[in-house]
């Protein structure tokens, strides 16, 4: 809701958007960049695609692409829990079951 307790029209998103990046600084960020980045974190934090898409507005599809084409891959973090979990469930044979 805008300050007039309105829904925001796009054409007033966009300009409080400018004022706002103009004002503390930011260059070169979009308020999609923002979106995906949201995308991304909550991924991260183990929330589902149908999580996402219902915060985000993106479709499910959407959310797939965006953490397929622009951000998982790029996470050392992801790998790092994948490679606990193979770890975990592999059991070498010179050691005991946990």
């Amino acid at each position: 809701m805008n300050t007039e307790k309105q829904p925001w029209t796009e054409d007033g998103f966009r300009s409080s958007w400018r004022k706002a990046c103009i004002a503390v600084g930011i260059v070169g960020l979009t308020f999609n960049d923002l979106r995906g980045t949201a995308v991304t974190r909550l991924a991260l934090a183990g929330s589902t695609e149908a999580e996402i898409a219902t915060i985000s507005g993106h479709s499910l599809r959407d959310v797939r692409s965006i953490l397929d084409a622009h951000y998982l891959h790029r996470d050392p973090a992801l790998g790092e829990s994948a490679i606990r979990k193979l770890e975990r469930r592999t059991i070498s044979p010179n050691q005991a079951p946990n």
